[in-house]
């Protein structure tokens, strides 16, 4: 037997091996890769429904708790205790509920108050908290604009 072929031969099969051993690697990585994520989807289901029950039911408790307090700020002016005549006050929204006018219906406005109405435990977001700083602060001021008629040239 010629000792250069038998040589060859053992390259063909030592780079036969590292090649099959590199296709087993890769396909043992891919069945691995795929097993594990139908097993992490087989464990996220398993807990899907109730899940979705509670996000369900924490959303159902939010949107009433904001179709309340909507509620709320529109019937407040009318409510007992609510501190100022509602024949006064501007409804705004955003970022307070209302603007009261006090002394308007007596024809001479003797003050101007920014009204925040809220119900159960809510809290001030951080606009209407920058709005109640600025007005503490003194920071309010009053600005007039007048808007071109046409009849007035530059």
């Amino acid at each position: 037997m010629n000792p250069s072929f038998s040589q060859a031969q053992a390259a063909y099969l030592v780079v036969a091996a590292v090649l099959a051993a590199a296709a087993l690697l890769a396909l043992g990585l891919f069945l691995g890769l795929r097993l594990g994520r139908r097993a992490g989807r087989i464990e996220a289901e398993r807990g899907l429904p109730g899940r979705v029950a509670a996000e369900r039911e924490d959303a159902v408790k939010r949107s009433r708790a904001v179709l309340g307090g909507l509620a709320s700020e529109q019937l407040a002016p009318y409510l007992p205790g609510f501190p100022f005549d509602p024949t006064e006050l501007r409804f705004i929204g955003k970022p307070v509920d209302f603007i009261a006018f006090v002394g308007a219906s007596k024809g001479r406005i003797e003050e101007a108050v920014f009204v925040e109405v809220k119900s159960g435990g809510a809290s001030l977001n951080s606009a209407e908290r920058s709005l109640r700083d600025a007005v503490k602060e003194g920071r309010v001021r009053w600005a007039e604009y007048r808007a071109p008629d046409g009849r007035s040239r530059p």
